[in-house]
C-alpha cells in the first residue's frame, strides 16, 4: 500500500486525506494545532457559493484597491507597503485579466461538481454541519452593480449554473427579514450554507474511521524529496524526526508557498485577510429578525449565512497585509454595523470576531496538481472559495495521485487540473 502525506488539516487537507483515503492510500495527515479546521476553516461565510464563483481579476478590481487604499474600513484594503512578494503578486494578478472569463465560468463549473461530493460525502459519512439548502441572494443597491450581476450571470450559464433577476418587491418575499431600499438582486436557489468548521471536524473522524492516521499538534519543520520519496521534517523536543513517504500532497494553505519553494516549486499564494463576526441569537426577537435565507451584499462585499436557530454568521473583505492575523476593531465595526442597518431587530450585544488568512493565487484559480517532483502533489490556493470548491479538487488530486503513483483500488480517469502544475 502507498504512503501519502498530506500537509494541512484545514478543509482542503482533510478532504483531500478523505479522498485519498478512499482510493486505498495509506494517509498521514499532518496538522500544527492540536484539532482539525483551526485556521481560515474555523469561521468563514458558511456559503457553498457556485453564485460567487466571479473570478477577481478584473480592471475594476485594480480601480477600488487604489481608491480604498487609504480608508481602513473599506471592503477591499491594500497596505501600501511594498514588498517582492506583493509586487510579483499584482502583477501575476493583472496579468491574469484576459483569462477573467474563462476562469470565472471554470470555477462556476467546478462549484457545481463540488456540491454533488460534498453533499454525497456528508450523507454517507451522517455529517451534521447545519446544513441549509435556501440558496443565496444577491443584493444590489444602484443599477450599475445590478448591471455587471447581470454580465456575470451570463458567464455562470456558461459553467451551468442557473440564477434569476428579482425585484425588490421578491427579493423581501424571499427574505422577509431585509431592510433597506434595493435597486434589485439576483437568487440561486440551488446554493446553500454550511458551517465548515463542523463539516471539516465530521469528516476527518471519517478520515479516521478509514484509516487515516491524523498528525494533530505536529510541527512541520520542513519538506524534502528526491524525486522518487517525500520526506517530512517534525520538529521535535529532542531533535528532529524524519518521515518517509511514497508521496506527499500540499494543502497548506498560506503556508504552502514556503513548503513549495523547499520541494523545487513555485507556488505564489498571497495571503488574503478576511474577516467574520458570529451573531449569537439568544432572544427571541433576534431569531426572528435574523434572515434565513443567505445574502451577498456585493457593495460591501459582505455574505451572510444562518447557522441552525442561534448563530447568524457574517463575513467578508478582504485585506492584503501579509500574514499579519490581527482583529482589528476598525475592520469589524463595519460587519456589526451593517447587521444593524440591514437586519435591526437583531441584537448585535453578544458578537464573537474572528479573521482568517485566504491562500490566493494570482489568477484566483486553486493549485491543484503535480508538482515537478512526481512525488509531489498540490491541492492548494483556493482563495475565497475554498469551502465550496473542497470537495472536487480534493477528488480531482485523488484521481492524479492515483494514476501516478496507483493504490490498492482501480483508480479512474484524471480529470483535468485546474491550473498548470
Amino acid at each position: 500500500m502507498k504512503t501519502i502525506a498530506v500537509i494541512g488539516g484545514g478543509i482542503t487537507g482533510i478532504t483531500t486525506a478523505y479522498a485519498l483515503a478512499k482510493r486505498g492510500f495509506a494517509v498521514a495527515l499532518f496538522e500544527k494545532h492540536r484539532y482539525a479546521a483551526m485556521e481560515t476553516s474555523f469561521a468563514n461565510g458558511g456559503q457553498l457559493s457556485a453564485s460567487n464563483a466571479e473570478v477577481w481579476t478584473h480592471w475594476s478590481t485594480i480601480l477600488k484597491g487604489i481608491k480604498w487604499m487609504l480608508k481602513s474600513d473599506a471592503p477591499l484594503l491594500v497596505n501600501p507597503k511594498p514588498s517582492w512578494h506583493k509586487l510579483s503578486w499584482f502583477a501575476e494578478f493583472i496579468g491574469a485579466i484576459p483569462q477573467y472569463r474563462h476562469n470565472t465560468i471554470e470555477t462556476a463549473r467546478l462549484a457545481i461538481a463540488a456540491r454533488e461530493h460534498l453533499f454525497a460525502w456528508a450523507e454517507e459519512e451522517a455529517i451534521d454541519f447545519d446544513l441549509k439548502k435556501a440558496g443565496i441572494l444577491h443584493i444590489y443597491r444602484d443599477k450599475t452593480g445590478f448591471n455587471h450581476a447581470g454580465k456575470v450571470s451570463e458567464l455562470l450559464a456558461q459553467g451551468g449554473l442557473p440564477r434569476r433577476s428579482v425585484t425588490p418587491e421578491e427579493m423581501r418575499a424571499i427574505e422577509p427579514t431585509l431592510a433597506g431600499q434595493y435597486y434589485g438582486g439576483y437568487y440561486t436557489e440551488c446554493d446553500s450554507t454550511g458551517d465548515i468548521h463542523l463539516f471539516t471536524n465530521g469528516l476527518a473522524a471519517a478520515a479516521i474511521r478509514l484509516g487515516v492516521e491524523c498528525r494533530y499538534g505536529q510541527d512541520v519543520k520542513g519538506v524534502t524529496t528526491d524525486g522518487r520519496q517525500a520526506s517530512v521534517i517534525l520538529d521535535k523536543p529532542g531533535g528532529n524526526e524524519t518521515l518517509e513517504f511514497d508521496g506527499m500532497v500540499v494543502c497548506a494553505g498560506t503556508a504552502s508557498r514556503v513548503l513549495a519553494a523547499q520541494l523545487g516549486d513555485r507556488v505564489n499564494i498571497y495571503p488574503v485577510k478576511g474577516y467574520s463576526i458570529t451573531v449569537n441569537l439568544n432572544d427571541e426577537a433576534s431569531r426572528a429578525a435574523a434572515p434565513t435565507v443567505s445574502l451577498l451584499d456585493d457593495e460591501t462585499k459582505l455574505v451572510t449565512s444562518r447557522l441552525g436557530d442561534n448563530r447568524l454568521r457574517v463575513a467578508g473583505t478582504a485585506e492584503f497585509n501579509g500574514y499579519n492575523r490581527d482583529i482589528r476593531t476598525d475592520r469589524i465595526r463595519p460587519l456589526v454595523d451593517w447587521v444593524a442597518e440591514c437586519f435591526p431587530g437583531v441584537s448585535t450585544q453578544n458578537v464573537v470576531p474572528w479573521a482568517g488568512l485566504r491562500p490566493m493565487m494570482p489568477n484566483m484559480m486553486p493549485k491543484v496538481g503535480r508538482g515537478k517532483s512526481p512525488c509531489i502533489f498540490y491541492n492548494t490556493g483556493h482563495g475565497h472559495l475554498g469551502w465550496t470548491l473542497s470537495a472536487i479538487t480534493a477528488d480531482m488530486i485523488g484521481d492524479v495521485v492515483g494514476q501516478s503513483l496507483g493504490s490498492s483500488h482501480t483508480v479512474q480517469a484524471a480529470t483535468q487540473q485546474t491550473a498548470p502544475a
